[in-house]
């Protein structure tokens, strides 16, 4: 069992019993918006006096959540994105959708892949090993959610990836070490665990604590949690939390991640991954 989970939903269970946690009732930003922009389209952030992120969408979309940390700012959170997530994709959809948010800024013909960083023609998805397919970050094994229209489809945590370097992820934990992966190098995996490449280091951690934070039990799916540990099988568990958060440190949202946030935001799905935003909140809430 693991005890690191029980005591954080048990903070936030103390929290709501003594009345203090935050209704989870958030501001819906219509689609049209747009927030400064950068190289490709990425969201502009500034940086307070105590060293926080300062966003567009702090006097609006993040407005409950500011000022809270721990299981309050947890809370504000998953009410923030899941009241906001008004748009829902189909698993055939998130094909299309992937085509959108992934693009090669340098090339509108082809999208980035995860893991490996090659360009790749759009019309390359499918099943052959030098194509590219729907990789779950969140393993869609860790809770059983399966490719219905939720946490499996949720493309805040879905990347286009070369077939065969999936297939190498497969449902690996994350962590460091391991043999290089042959096919896509500076990756590394070996018989539990999977280490990607320095440049999708805090993409991969931010992708996992947005599931962690977006699905907590309600509405029929999995009470997803990170751990630290690894071999988490088909519990609604992925590892290790604590090199996920020296990731998130070691590799900060870059310009391609934060204008994906934004068209997730702006045209799919409708709402955010804070950490993308607010990276400094990983270590409030973990």
């Amino acid at each position: 069992m693991d005890t690191t989970r029980l005591t954080r939903r048990a903070r936030i269970a103390l929290t709501v019993a003594a009345g203090s946690a935050l209704a989870a009732v958030a501001v819906q930003i219509p689609s049209t918006a747009t927030a400064g922009t950068a190289a490709h389209g990425a969201t502009t952030h500034g940086t307070s006096a105590h060293g926080s992120s300062v966003t567009a969408y702090d006097d609006t979309y993040y407005k409950d959540a500011l000022g809270k940390t721990g299981p309050e700012l947890e809370k504000a959170l998953h009410g923030i994105i899941s009241s906001t997530q008004t748009g829902k994709l189909s698993y055939d959809q998130v094909w299309d959708a992937l085509k959108d948010t992934d693009e090669d800024p340098a090339n509108k013909a082809n999208v980035i892949l995860l893991y490996s960083g090659r360009s790749q023609s759009k019309n390359s998805s499918g099943g052959n090993p030098d194509d590219w397919n729907r990789e779950h970050v969140w393993a869609k094994s860790h809770g059983d959610f399966g490719t219905a229209t939720g946490p499996g489809t949720d493309i805040h945590h879905l990347r286009p990836a070369d077939v065969s370097v999936n297939s190498t992820r497969g449902n690996k934990d994350f962590d460091n070490g391991g043999t290089e992966v042959g096919e896509a190098p500076g990756n590394y995996t070996d018989d539990d665990s999977f280490e990607p490449r320095d440049a999708d280091k805090g993409d991969v951690a931010r992708m996992i604590l947005y599931m962690a934070v977006r699905y907590d039990g309600e509405d029929g799916f999995p009470d997803l949690e990170p751990n630290d540990k690894v071999d988490n099988g088909s519990a609604p568990n992925i590892g290790r939390l604590s090199v996920l958060k020296q990731w998130s440190k070691q590799d900060p949202p870059s310009a391609f991640e934060q204008h994906r946030n934004q068209v997730i935001f702006d045209k799919y799905q409708h709402n955010r991954n804070p950490f993308i935003d607010h990276p400094e909140w990983v270590d409030e809430i973990w």
